[in-house]
């Protein structure tokens, strides 16, 4: 029974429940209890799981840990403290860990002083990182309280030595809970926590989460379930207990016809200004590449204000320039950090004032958890500022802001029945004991993702397990478990068993860069997430030159160099978040809800009154929004979230079909591929695509029928067409080597030998082959789809938008436009612009918009030149025509000498052109190898780029 505490214990209540140790320390360090700790201290002391909803900064890991170490001392005090685990604390982040082990050690070194003896209560940490001697340490003797990793979790459980430490564990805290529940790390835990149980069936769970909703799919997450029916778990949910002071900034009142060197400008000069106006500022960008470029352009603008007082921090740089900053930034030595994704989580980085977004962080939860690591400490107030320079960002953004202040947050997706991790998972089982089927049957089921899992299911991959498929020893395949089918016994198969199992554990992918080549020739490298999305016949951008997609083998893509087309998939595409459903939604009845007001001839200053009282936006914001909402209406007609309207226009390069269904990229994604298909099928010919959070478009040089196909598409025969698209498709081929390697069908480690990347790959696409023939609905290939479908595309979502069509709840509305509409633009330009210069984007976009603008009006000022039709073949022969004549003919053949280097790895290769390009420096990694391979280089190299490289590294 999941249950929300709607009362919070008195401090009466806790107070008398604590070691006079505790009590002591706690009203040295706090005036009083946190709201967290009212509320969650006595639930975990009477061993209820909980779950602890917070933000950032809310004393959620205290809350945690109170009632642990009252206990702990209070046994220690009692000489009752036995040698074994008392409390697992599984941390997604290994630097995580380190933090917990700090913030543990010191309060229990603190209250020993109190005591004025030792009170003997270990604490230790077991990762990756941990050393042998260290593990062999925690197999003598135990600590209380064992901070870990899920992996380590898994491993340890398999463990037959430390098992007999794990049998009588009283508590499991889970940090970072919304980190985990959305992923297949996540997956993996819940049965890891099941198996835990298994070993301590009166264990009390305790989940620590940043914002999340729905908190009660979190907290069934977190207990588990138990004959059929969800464990008790209560819920607080104390989200908003901090003030916050959050707003929307435009740096100029236009934000289409501006010159983009203004723009640009203005945008520094507003960040420089609330970065001096704060003592520690942490900006998020969406990219990778955008936190390097907003560093460099910050040193550049402002040099007497950021030197050694600025870093950037993502998952690209080294271990040991993440700690490093992240060091000085607890320090306050840093005056600014920019960062990706890697500083959402709970790290323990020291106090910070202002959290600055740069573009949407495309959800209302995720927004909340960036802006969270402001106002540190409880009673601080959570600043936050989104900085757009977009229209569609900005009205994202305003109705975003409004959804945060509204407390209405997305809801997460929690992967369900992963048949990979659980084939990994029944594997690690059967080294750990022999089991019943059925008893293990039960157990998976107990876990929530499992929850729901068929017999039929479960069963192919205890067959796979246990080698049924006599013709997979073929390609190297074995059993990994005995089943007795006559007992119905399972176990351990293979002396090797044990340690293939040890070393291939996990579920996170390994990835590495795709060389890209026209024939033999190497032109460059793009990640494999951006492969995923390319087509045969699709074009893309790669260093300035386009290239048009033809097949991949391994971990090279073979393109051709005669593409004279824009783009169909933009160089950024992989790279950025998808905007989540429900805060589409939420967008999709503010466009309703303006269009309204526009039908009902309200005027501008009702309008503009409306859009103030509505969202939390400036005057300029307002003004923006209602221009924007103006030209659709009067040029076109405004979709939302009940009507899709399919606008039907066309340029010189071919007609184009524009879905405006503004439902998010993931659920975007399948329905383009859907309707695609469904074309092919009917039409016998091949489209192109282009997807954003916004819509959709088809396009092609020739009539097709687009609406008879999408009319095609029924809501309840969507998984069966969905399941043909992607059949033959890099996604499918991607994501089920990721799959086979999880269920341990491809091995990364074995025999002390690591399997690079692209072997796997290649391995993985003779694998796929095999499975076809075994069963088109083989488990592993099964689970593949699965994962594309669900996962990362919206599946669910998707068919809920064509039962809403097929029910009316939706409108289909079609149009005809000379021109793409202005919420058309970002979508049909975004290939186009993918090869400009932002200061030529800018012009092409304000090129377009003064078009629309004479198209609506003849208001003075519009010139004769403005009335005529919008060329796009003739901008995109200019753009071609600049990126050739600013082209440097010996750097292009520098970067293609150092492209073909043999024997040389990908890496170097890879950051030689980057310095070709005008990379400041080198890094230790490269400069060490060129160090080390000195004569290899000066006999095999290309002279040029010798001599370029020993300049770049000092020989």
């Amino acid at each position: 029974m999941i249950k929300l505490k709607k009362t919070p214990s008195t401090k009466e209540e806790i107070d008398n429940i604590l070691n006079p140790i505790v009590k002591k320390w706690f009203y040295s360090r706090f005036e009083a209890y946190s709201l967290p700790q009212l509320f969650g201290v006595m639930e975990i002391h009477s061993r209820n799981n909980v779950l602890v909803s917070a933000p950032t900064g809310a004393t959620k890991t205290l809350t945690g840990f109170l009632s642990v170490l009252n206990e702990l001392i209070d046994s220690s005090e009692k000489n009752i403290l036995e040698d074994r685990v008392y409390c697992v604390y599984l941390s997604p982040l290994k630097a995580l860990s380190e933090d917990i082990k700090v913030n543990l050690v010191e309060p229990l070194k603190e209250m020993e002083a109190i005591a004025g003896k030792n009170l003997n209560i270990r604490v230790a940490v077991r990762t990756g990182d941990t050393p042998s001697s260290e593990r062999a340490k925690m197999l003598k003797t135990p600590p209380h309280i064992l901070i870990t990793t899920p992996e380590n979790l898994a491993i340890m459980l398999s463990s037959s030595k430390f098992m007999e430490h794990l049998r009588n564990v009283e508590w499991c805290i889970v940090d970072e809970v919304h980190a985990l529940a959305e992923n297949k790390r996540g997956v993996h835990l819940s049965l890891s926590l099941e198996r835990l149980n298994a070993l301590s069936s009166h264990m009390t769970r305790v989940g620590l989460s940043a914002t999340i909703a729905p908190l009660e799919d979190v907290a069934q997450y977190l207990a588990g379930y138990e004959n059929g029916k969800p464990r008790p778990c209560k819920i607080v949910d104390v989200q908003f207990i901090k003030k916050m002071d959050l707003k929307v900034l435009s740096p100029v009142a236009d934000l289409v016809d501006m010159e983009h060197s203004v723009m640009h400008h203005a945008m520094y000069t507003l960040m420089d200004k609330m970065i001096q106006e704060h003592k520690t500022t942490l900006i998020f960008t969406n990219t990778r590449s955008a936190t390097e470029r907003v560093v460099h352009h910050l040193k550049e603008k402002f040099p007497k204000n950021y030197a050694e007082n600025i870093g950037a921090h993502h998952g690209s740089l080294s271990k040991t320039l993440r700690h490093s900053l992240e060091q000085r930034l607890r320090e306050g030595k840093l005056k600014v950090v920019v960062c990706s994704t890697s500083l959402e989580l709970g790290i323990d980085i020291g106090y910070i004032d202002l959290v600055v977004c740069l573009g949407s962080p495309k959800s209302v939860a995720r927004t909340l958890q960036r802006i969270g690591r402001s106002g540190h400490r409880l009673h601080d107030t959570t600043k936050g500022r989104i900085i757009v320079l977009d229209r569609d960002d900005l009205v994202e953004c305003a109705v975003l802001l409004k959804s945060a202040v509204d407390r209405k947050i997305d809801k997460i997706h929690i992967p369900a029945n992963a048949l990979d991790v659980l084939a990994q998972q029944i594997d690690g089982i059967a080294i750990a004991d022999k089991i019943h089927i059925n008893e293990l049957f039960k157990l998976v089921k107990q876990s929530y993702c499992y929850k729901d899992l068929d017999k039929k299911d479960f069963m192919e991959v205890i067959d796979y397990l246990s080698g049924k498929y006599i013709s997979l020893e073929d390609r190297h395949i074995y059993a990994k478990i005995w089943y007795d089918e006559a007992t119905g016994m399972i176990g351990r198969r293979g002396k090797m068993g044990r340690v293939i199992y040890m070393t291939n554990i996990g579920t996170i992918p390994e990835e590495t860069a795709v060389v890209v080549k026209v024939g033999e020739q190497a032109v460059g490298t793009i990640e494999e997430a951006f492969l995923e999305k390319l087509r045969p016949g699709d074009i893309f951008v790669l260093g300035g030159q386009v290239y048009q997609f033809k097949f991949s083998r391994g971990m090279v893509a073979q393109v051709s160099a005669s593409a004279n087309r824009p783009p169909t998939v933009p160089s950024w595409f992989s790279e950025m978040l998808p905007l989540s459903f429900d805060l589409a939604l939420e967008i999709g009845r503010f466009r309703r809800l303006m269009s309204e007001r526009f039908c009902l001839n309200k005027s501008k200053e009702e309008i503009l009154l409306f859009i103030n009282n509505f969202l939390y936006v400036d005057q300029n914001a307002a003004n923006s929004i209602y221009e924007y909402f103006f030209e659709q209406f009067n040029y076109a007609t405004i979709p939302s979230h009940s009507r899709i309207v399919v606008e039907h226009t066309h340029t010189e390069m071919g007609k184009y079909v524009v879905f405006h269904s503004l439902y998010g990229r993931r659920v975007n994604d399948c329905l383009s591929r859907a309707v695609a298909f469904a074309i092919a099928r009917t039409e016998h010919r091949d489209v192109e695509i282009g997807i954003n959070d916004n819509g959709f478009y088809i396009a092609s040089q020739k009539p097709i029928n687009v609406m008879k196909a999408f009319k095609l598409l029924k809501s309840t025969e969507l998984r069966k067409i969905m399941n043909m698209a992607i059949d033959k498709t890099e996604i499918l081929k991607r994501r089920f080597r990721h799959c086979a390697m999880r269920a341990l069908m491809i091995l990364r480690q074995y025999k002390g030998h690591t399997k690079r990347v692209g072997r796997q790959q290649v391995a993985s696409q003779i694998l796929i082959n095999a499975v076809k023939r075994i069963s088109p609905d083989f488990s592993i290939l099964k689970e593949a789809r699965r994962e594309v479908l669900e996962d990362l595309m919206d599946i669910e979502n998707t068919r809920l938008v064509l039962e809403g069509i097929e029910q009316k709840k939706i409108q289909l509305e079609e149009i005809h436009t000379s021109m793409p509409s202005p919420f058309a633009f970002n979508l049909v330009i975004q290939g186009y612009t993918d090869v400009m210069k932002i200061e030529d984007k800018i012009g092409f976009v304000r090129r377009m918009h003064k078009n629309i603008l004479a198209k609506l009006s003849t208001k003075k000022g519009i010139d004769k030149e403005a009335l005529r039709e919008f060329d796009y073949h003739e901008e995109w022969n200019k753009i071609v025509k600049k990126a050739e004549e600013q082209k440097d003919e010996e750097k292009e053949k520098l970067k293609q000498q150092a492209w073909n280097l043999k024997m040389v790895p990908i890496f170097a290769r890879q950051e030689i052109v980057e310095l070709i390009d005008g990379k400041d420096e080198a890094s230790e990694r490269l400069v060490d190898a060129v160090h080390k391979y000195k004569k290899e280089i000066e006999k095999d190299w290309p002279e040029e780029v010798k001599k370029f490289v020993f300049e770049k590294v000092g020989i």
